[in-house]
């Protein structure tokens, strides 16, 4: 991203999506108000229609504050390594959800609010990202074995969790999501609608679902996380309790329910993983005419989490247009065998010229 400021409040504006001169028709398409949802022709420019190999470019970050190219450490975050990706393949970008596949933090799935999937490896050369190798896109199915897109509105797949084999897709513009089994099929497996609560169903539109984890059997430490144990987690963006709080929803598992999530400086959710620890990591962004884009990680401790409750946690990191940032949305985390927790987060870029698809790791600095 250049310096140049012009060019930083031109990247605010677009990350935000509040400069209609400046995104693409279907960024400009979010704006419309909720009686007039988008045409469907807009839907699908940049919709993955069939499988296909992607060529994906990779340009190194050296420096996440080029303010300061010395500075490594970011809060608890240090800060690994960098790339800006791109590719001639008119259909990547608009990433909002990453979940590696192995341990390692190498073989990984992303989603695209087009509904489509990516998969590919991340190549490395000792501790620093340099590139992605086995790049694969792939529409996203529904029930019927068609891309999802081809329904109304059924087009906004902005989150992603996995718990082994499943993976679960929200749908932010329909409020709905999708498990898949990855043992049938992988990407090309069948996508089955389950129930959720009907305030999930509620939730703001193109402000509603953003995020979702999964909690496995015996996660956290002792028995404090067991009664979360084999639940989804979704949080909205910005759907709003009566207090001015996030909305966020426990479905299934043995303590299903709906819960808050403290809201503060007007950041909203975009992303969420939870660590080995028991920590739950949200990521979230927010857009002001001052500072343009600003984004922070928040630590919640699982055990907090419960029906009813309103939960909180400490900033860890923040960061705004002084650092390699962008629409960041997506967040997941690995642990090496040195035992550092990695954080990986990548960026949305809306389809739009003046916006990057970054792919940033830090360590989690205990």
């Amino acid at each position: 991203m250049s310096t140049h400021p012009s060019r930083r409040s031109f990247v605010s504006l677009a990350a935000a999506g509040f400069s209609t001169l400046a995104l693409p028709r279907l960024a400009q398409a979010q704006l419309q108000p909720k009686t007039e949802p988008p045409p469907r022709a807009l839907q699908l420019e940049h919709a993955v229609t069939a499988p296909v190999s992607v060529e994906v470019n990779a340009r190194s970050i050296a420096n996440f504050e080029p303010r300061d190219r010395s500075r490594t450490r970011f809060g608890s975050l240090d800060f690994r390594s960098g790339l800006v990706l791109t590719s001639p393949y008119r259909g990547f970008g608009g990433l909002s959800g990453l979940r590696f596949l192995d341990g390692k933090g190498e073989r990984f799935l992303a989603i695209s609010d087009q509904g489509g999937w990516f998969t590919g490896t991340i190549r490395y050369s000792g501790r620093e990202m340099v590139g992605l190798a086995d790049v694969e896109a792939a529409p996203v199915l529904g029930a019927d074995g068609r891309p999802i897109t081809e329904k109304r509105l059924w087009y906004d797949t902005e989150s992603l969790a996995r718990d082994g084999n499943l993976v679960y897709v929200g749908l932010e513009r329909v409020n709905q999501i999708l498990r898949y089994d990855f043992a049938k099929g992988a990407t090309g497996a069948r996508g089955e609608v389950i129930a959720v609560p009907p305030a999930l169903r509620k939730l703001p539109y193109n402000k509603g679902l953003e995020a979702m984890v999964v909690v496995p059997k015996g996660q956290g430490p002792g028995k404090s996380a067991q009664p979360l144990a084999g639940t989804l987690i979704a949080f909205s963006e910005r759907g709003l309790d009566a207090d001015g709080n996030l909305l966020a929803f426990l479905i299934g598992g043995t303590t299903p329910g709906q819960f808050s999530v403290r809201r503060s400086e007007n950041f909203d959710i975009s992303d969420a993983v939870l660590l080995p620890s028991g920590d739950l990591l949200i990521l979230e962004r927010k857009f002001s005419w001052f500072t343009g884009v600003n984004i922070r990680i928040r630590a919640i401790p699982l055990k907090s989490i419960a029906p009813g409750a309103v939960v909180d946690g400490l900033t860890l990191f923040a960061a705004d247009l002084g650092h390699e940032i962008d629409n960041m949305e997506g967040i997941d985390a690995h642990v090496t065998a040195e035992g550092e927790t990695v954080l990986t987060l990548i960026s949305d870029d809306n389809f739009s010229m003046l916006q990057r698809t970054l792919l940033l790791q830090f360590a989690l600095v205990e």
